[in-house]
């Protein structure tokens, strides 16, 4: 009886992966794919951690004492996202597209070995979340950035589109509950 909801579990499981891996093939069969390619590694890069150590400091500068707090809150936000982050990835051990698909590179070599979360998307739909709630008007043009971020990852070949869509959840998830 006990053995039931693990076959269930491992049955759904399995099929998240086919559809997932089915979803990236597809993806990853567009037509311009080296000039997608091209602009998913600097769009990758933006999100690569240099933009915010940029971006908070100048919030201060421009928006005065209502940036000190938002600074608060997203310094304890990215503790929390990327705590989290390393504690799933590294639980969950979801093997990376390269691992997983028979012949297939990726662009990129990723920093680490496990693909769920994507780190990279979960921090860009944390920071965005914070901006446009705190303090900023971008809401469309702030999450079309997050968004392609988290495209960039499946476009250069280390992320499933799944992680992408979790590490979304989590990153805008963790705002909303600090803000």
């Amino acid at each position: 009886m006990l053995m039931q909801p693990f076959h269930k579990s491992a049955r759904m499981v399995g099929y998240l992966q086919h559809i997932d891996t089915r979803s990236f093939l597809s993806l990853l069969d567009i037509p311009h794919r080296s000039t997608l390619t091209k602009i998913a590694l600097i769009v990758s890069m933006t999100a690569d951690g240099w933009l915010y150590t940029v971006l908070l400091p100048l919030s201060i500068f421009i928006h005065g004492e209502a940036a000190r707090n938002f600074l608060a809150t997203a310094v304890t936000a990215f503790t929390i996202e990327r705590c989290l982050y390393y504690f799933l990835k590294n639980t969950i051990k979801r093997r990376r597209p390269t691992n997983f698909i028979k012949d297939f590179q990726a662009t990129i070599t990723p920093a680490d070995e496990f693909s769920l979360p994507s780190g990279h998307t979960s921090a860009a739909f944390m920071f965005v979340t914070l901006l446009t709630l705190g303090f900023s008007p971008w809401f469309f043009p702030l999450y079309l950035w997050a968004a392609t971020v988290g495209a960039s990852r499946v476009i250069l070949g280390v992320h499933f589109p799944g992680d992408t869509l979790m590490g979304a959840l989590i990153g805008t998830g963790i705002a909303l509950l600090l803000l």
